[in-house]
């Protein structure tokens, strides 16, 4: 496969890069030359999928390392960063890709099923942010001209936009990742760090695996997807490694929609 953008010497924590879209994403940036720390959860199961990103990023001549975390724990996100700074020596990209999902009827979501999800999706982000932003301003070099100080990339959803009943909480997650994102950029831009967003659809991964396994539940879903396709995970990382390259130094404050026109709202389409 071959890469549009460069990003040799860079330094980029995927979180969530164990499987779906967050090994997607490990593998393209590791593909365009990044050394990647593949964050996964501190479980069993997890641990295995992260070592296998790694291994399959090794075997193809790159860069990695496995780091458990949960993103969830202020105090695991302060050892993820440190785990990468020791072994890379720096990061200049967070890639803000762990998120969960919860789905209950409002009536019967319990409070833990409605705070795991914000304490993921939301919080979480916040904290890896956090921590990639005073990483990038402890710095005491300015970056040359046409590249920045940092890259922040949250993985949002097309949810951030389109309501979601029985999944309120992750909804709820999404929209506030839209407004976080969009403040820390405001903020941070004048320090020259760039923080975007990529907002994927429908996505071949194994989250969603019931809305496209079978011929009829793919029929179903490719009703709300005018470009006739389910995505693919190197859809979204494409996206993502374009906005992690000095392609797009002056891009900051946006949310990259990767949904085939999802966000069309295609049920309308002849209705006008």
């Amino acid at each position: 496969m071959r890469h549009a953008v460069d990003l040799s010497g860079r330094v980029a924590i995927v979180t969530g890069a164990n499987s779906g879209i967050g090994r997607g994403i490990a593998l393209v940036l590791a593909a365009a030359g990044a050394r990647v720390v593949v964050n996964h959860r501190p479980n069993e199961d997890s641990a295995r999928r992260g070592a296998e990103v790694v291994q399959e990023i090794v075997s193809a001549g790159g860069q990695a390392v496995a780091a458990p975390a949960d993103i969830s724990s202020e105090d695991d996100v302060e050892h993820l960063f440190r785990l990468a700074s020791d072994h890379f020596q720096t990061v200049d990209i967070l890639v803000n890709n762990a998120g969960i999902e919860q789905p209950a009827a409002i009536q019967d979501m319990t409070l833990a099923q409605w705070q795991k999800v914000i304490d993921t999706n939301l919080t979480g982000q916040f904290l890896c942010a956090r921590a990639a932003a005073r990483m990038f301003l402890s710095r005491s070099t300015p970056p040359p001209a046409g590249e920045a100080a940092g890259k922040i990339i949250f993985i949002s959803s097309v949810h951030e936009v389109i309501p979601w009943a029985f999944q309120a909480n992750y909804a709820a997650s999404k929209g506030g990742v839209s407004l976080l994102m969009q403040s820390l950029a405001q903020e941070l831009a004048p320090m020259k760090i760039r923080v975007n967003s990529v907002a994927p659809g429908a996505i071949r991964t194994p989250i969603n695996a019931p809305a496209w396994n079978t011929p009829d539940s793919m029929k179903e879903l490719l009703k709300l997807i005018p470009y006739g396709r389910i995505g693919e995970p190197e859809d979204v990382a494409r996206a993502v490694a374009w906005l992690a390259s000095d392609d797009s130094d002056y891009v900051t404050g946006t949310t990259l929609f990767v949904d085939g026109g999802m966000t069309l709202y295609p049920e309308f389409r002849g209705a006008g």
